[in-house]
């Protein structure tokens, strides 16, 4: 049976996500904030993820690893000996390629499909990844995950809280305001940005809960931590992009650490 979400995902990033306009690729445009006064909150929040990264090992599996297009995800791997890049992007790849050079070893295709070692890898790392998995796929891509990363090793997962407040009130809003967005898009078929706007919008996405986690308790220790407050698209929306917007932002930060599991159960990234 052909997998619509993975076929979604391939297509998108095959054609339109990984292309490069003034060293920014599309996927960025869309799903990060490029905004001068986040770029160190957006920085900060990507170093975070070392935290639960050896210090070194031999093998470090990077699903789903793009271009590996932020400077902040090379210092991941700075101290293994391979960094397995799996994707389904061939383009992506080949920029990965680029920037690891023999410290990379490069696979593509779907993550299902690819034979990998149990217990081989010494972390595996998944970053916006899992969410974009039919939503009856993302277990057996955890329990895989789990199952070629040696035990007592870590597993890092970026992943969205759906039951986040900022994003239930804002969907109050945003809901009606695509509604007319796709209206628009149809009777304006011939203009481009309307079609990309419309594309921006296609990406299969799914996210569980974070009781759903509770699931892989069997073979696995889970900690669920807050990785960033707010999704970049209601950064976007909500935080101003001058130096208010960065001294909140900066407030974040401080807040994260210090009431850790309150950020967790209220706002969106993990």
């Amino acid at each position: 049976m052909k997998d619509y979400a993975e076929d979604n995902v391939s297509k998108f990033y095959n054609n339109i996500g990984w292309k490069t306009k003034d060293d920014v690729t599309e996927d960025a445009r869309i799903c990060e904030d490029l905004r001068e006064n986040a770029s160190e909150y957006v920085s900060k929040c990507r170093l975070r993820v070392l935290k639960y990264i050896p210090d070194h090992g031999d093998n470090l599996l990077d699903m789903a690893s793009g271009p590996i297009q932020y400077k902040e995800y090379l210092e991941y791997s700075k101290n293994f000996k391979k960094r397995y890049c799996i994707d389904l992007s061939v383009e992506a790849l080949e920029q990965a390629k680029r920037k690891i050079e023999d410290h990379g070893v490069i696979l593509c295709g779907s993550f299902f499909d690819i034979k990998l070692e149990k217990d081989f890898f010494d972390c595996s790392i998944s970053l916006h990844t899992i969410y974009h998995i039919e939503k009856d796929k993302q277990e057996d891509a955890v329990r895989k995950l789990i199952n070629v990363t040696k035990p007592g090793k870590n597993i890092v997962i970026v992943y969205s809280n759906p039951q986040s407040i900022p994003l239930i009130v804002l969907s109050l809003f945003v809901s009606p305001f695509r509604l007319l967005k796709k209206i628009f898009g149809i009777v304006s078929r011939g203009n481009k940005m309307g079609e990309r706007k419309e594309q921006e919008t296609d990406l299969y996405f799914f996210a569980h809960s974070n009781d759903w986690w509770n699931k892989f308790s069997d073979i696995a220790t889970i900690k669920i931590v807050p990785w960033r407050s707010f999704g970049s698209g209601i950064q976007k929306r909500v935080i101003p992009n001058n130096r208010i917007g960065k001294k909140i932002l900066e407030c974040f930060l401080i807040w994260k650490k210090s009431t850790p599991r309150f950020l967790l159960n209220i706002f969106n990234i993990q």
